[in-house]
């Protein structure tokens, strides 16, 4: 089912783990691609050719996910490539583990988590019209901090809840929905369901297991599609019940 046709997509983040994962089913959707990379054009190289094998046009920008301006400048060149923008995935972030007293990269991180994702949708929203969206990937420690250390992170996470629900208000007369999906904890390279403590994360989830990163693009391409028109302004939680 091609809900997607003839739209165009940029997932940040994309070359791997839950980028990779929404960039490749928007394109299974019907959707044309752009993801953006830091330092593995391997990886994003390789998501690409799996875009096109679906038929889809793709294709992978270079771009510093701390670099308010190079962010927007992605988007520039998403439109310049594929010739127009309808679906926006702040994915890209940055997941300090550290003790506060201990924290030496603020600026980055609130770069990254927080000024780079409002760049981002402020450039994309210039492009955007009738039945565009944003969804912003953030993380269910917007409400519920499960262990010491952080405290940065969350800090940073729960400013995109302001972000879309603002956005929302502004946006919603041009018919552009704004949504904040957080995850709880999902099997990928960056947090492994064999890594560290996994028996004690499991433990909090009342699925009592972690997530997919399939089963959260497979939410974003829901809201983007015709399904999730009627939602907006809020935080959806893809979490296996961890904040219950």
């Amino acid at each position: 089912m091609n809900e997607l046709e003839s739209r165009t997509a940029l997932v940040t983040g994309g070359s791997r783990g839950i980028g990779a994962a929404v960039a490749l089913r928007l394109a299974e959707a019907g959707a044309n691609v752009a993801i953006t990379y830091i330092s593995d054009e391997a990886a994003a190289t390789e998501v690409v050719q799996k875009i096109r094998a679906t038929g889809r046009r793709a294709v992978a920008l270079r771009a510093d996910n701390g670099d308010a301006v190079q962010a927007a400048g992605a988007v520039d060149r998403v439109v310049a490539a594929l010739g127009g923008l309808d679906i926006l995935v702040n994915n890209a972030a940055s997941v300090p583990f550290v003790p506060s007293d201990e924290v030496t990269q603020l600026d980055r991180v609130l770069a990254v988590n927080v000024k780079v994702p409002f760049r981002t949708t402020q450039a994309a929203l210039r492009h955007m019209g009738e039945g565009a969206s944003v969804v912003t990937i953030g993380s269910n420690v917007t409400e519920y901090v499960p262990f010491p250390g952080l405290t940065l992170y969350a800090m940073s996470r729960s400013a995109l809840l302001g972000m879309t629900r603002g956005l929302a208000r502004e946006v919603g007369p041009r018919g552009i929905t704004v949504t904040l999906l957080s995850p709880g904890p999902i099997d990928t390279d960056a947090n492994p369901a064999d890594g560290p403590n996994p028996d004690g994360i499991r433990s909090l989830v009342p699925l009592g297991r972690f997530g997919r990163a399939e089963e959260i693009a497979d939410t974003v391409v829901h809201l983007v599609g015709p399904g999730g028109r009627f939602v907006t302004g809020t935080e959806i939680h893809v979490d296996g019940g961890i904040n219950a």
